[in-house]
């Protein structure tokens, strides 16, 4: 709330966790504030799905458990078979998700975030 009321010509919040969008998105619904700030950032959609209906949130974003599930199956089977190597530099193959390099750490970003809205909030809040 004390961002709003000091800055008042705020347009929107990027909160960078779960649990500050969820809390960014309470604070403009409580000032009265929805339609004037859009609350966006790294959220779920359990957490969200509400302040998306509201509008007090027109998006957000955090990785899809689907596509993160599949990425990592397709990696382990990939290493299981042979047909890739967990080393720094290494493209593995994770099917229709592309492929990921590893770095110097042998990590890699196996899928991009995803983007929730009103048009897909329902389908994935009952899910995380």
């Amino acid at each position: 709330m004390g961002l709003i009321q000091s800055y008042p010509e705020l347009d929107a919040i990027i909160a960078p966790n779960s649990v500050g969008i969820v809390a960014a998105a309470q604070a403009v619904t409580d000032a009265g504030k929805i339609g004037q700030i859009n609350v966006t950032g790294l959220g779920l959609p359990s957490e969200m799905a509400a302040h998306v209906k509201s509008g007090a949130s027109k998006s957000f974003a955090i990785w899809n458990p689907i596509d993160l599930g599949y990425s990592a199956a397709m990696i382990a089977y990939h290493l299981a078979r042979g047909e890739a190597e967990a080393r720094p530099g290494a493209e593995i193959p994770i099917g229709r998700m592309g492929k990921v390099t590893l770095d110097e750490t042998n990590s890699a970003a196996m899928a991009e975030p995803f983007v929730y809205d009103a048009s897909n909030i329902d389908q994935f809040k009952d899910i995380f």
